[in-house]
């Protein structure tokens, strides 16, 4: 906990640098998923981003053990809204309007963003799903960001899925207003989960992410993947060491 209040102290003198972290994925030093510009060379690429290589507690991580807890459900108030969706060069990302938010530990975080990562980035006992969608929020008073992941699996068809895969845009910076929709539609049935104290998965890599990774998978169609991967076939960063942090598990 000091080293997440330690962050969150450099949070507020440099005027939200996590904001400017959630803003770098499509701007900032040049960066991808592969080659010379690769999550190998992320540090090297901008000082920003040190912790892409030395920090202690990156994200995703493959999930091979957990210790079962009493910790709080998530409370999830989304609320049906319309989104704007763009292709930002590294993902397809819906930014969401002020009013949705999940809680937590009585703690209150605003839904800011979700966006699909092909394969997922975290694994469960080394296996990974075809996709996994990370809704992004923040807490207005101190900043700490909590981000649910959820697998995707190729199954069934999945309406508000399918009616973002017939828009996807198509070229980077290409943006598609999205009528109203219920982004509740991706969680699982149940919202047990894993959660664990991570960082942001794209440079600036930023350690100031609780995670908490749903269990059960939603299932969408295999087409709605296809018109993911053919945007994006790999923007997965790979895992990353556990070291000294514990996942635990919602019983």
């Amino acid at each position: 906990m000091k080293r997440r209040d330690l962050m969150r102290g450099f949070i507020a003198l440099g005027g939200c640098a996590v904001c400017a972290g959630l803003a770098r994925a499509s701007e900032g030093a040049h960066w991808e998923y592969k080659g010379e510009h690769g999550p190998d060379h992320w540090a090297d690429l901008d000082k920003a981003n040190a912790a892409c290589s030395v920090g202690g507690q990156q994200s995703p991580i493959n999930i091979t053990s957990a210790i079962k807890a009493e910790v709080d459900p998530i409370t999830v108030s989304w609320k049906k809204s319309a989104g704007k969706m763009v292709n930002n060069g590294h993902t397809i990302q819906v930014n969401m309007p002020e009013g949705s938010s999940i809680t937590r530990d009585g703690k209150v975080y605003d839904l800011l963003q979700f966006h699909f990562h092909a394969p997922s980035e975290h694994q469960v006992d080394g296996k990974a799903y075809p996709m996994e969608v990370h809704f992004v929020h923040k807490n207005k008073k101190d900043g700490d960001l909590a981000v649910l992941g959820i697998f995707i699996a190729p199954e069934q068809k999945h309406d508000v899925f399918s009616m973002l895969a017939k828009n996807f845009p198509q070229k980077e910076g290409a943006e598609v207003q999205l009528d109203a929709f219920s982004a509740s539609d991706f969680l699982p049935k149940g919202l047990e989960y894993w959660t664990y104290e991570g960082s942001l998965t794209t440079p600036p890599c930023s350690e100031v992410v609780t995670w908490m990774v749903a269990r059960q998978p939603i299932s969408v169609e295999a087409v709605s993947i296809q018109a993911f991967t053919n945007l994006y076939p790999n923007n997965a960063r790979p895992v990353l060491p556990l070291n000294r942090r514990l996942v635990l598990m919602s019983k």
